[in-house]
């Protein structure tokens, strides 16, 4: 089954630009999936459970490295499924 996300990130820091970046980049390092990127939002493709996976460990790294700066980050999601196999 495949889903699709739209992404948005917003780290609560004065430089934000360089953590949307390094999350993007990350996110679209992920094979299998199908990543758009507009000045909004991100949308991401692809099955179910890789997506979600790539979803889980990427937020992860973005909120441990917002911790270790003592920031805070902020995502808003929404997701939309089943569609149709890419």
């Amino acid at each position: 089954m495949d889903i699709g996300v739209e992404i948005s990130l917003y780290p609560l820091q004065q430089d934000f630009v360089p953590a949307v970046r390094e999350f993007l980049e990350r996110l679209s390092a992920h094979g299998g999936l199908r990543v758009v990127t507009n000045s909004m939002s991100t949308q991401v493709f692809g099955a179910y459970d890789e997506v979600m996976e790539a979803l889980r460990r990427e937020l992860r790294v973005t909120f441990e490295a917002a911790a270790n700066r003592a920031d805070k980050a902020v995502f808003v999601m929404k997701v939309l499924g089943p569609l149709p196999p890419a």
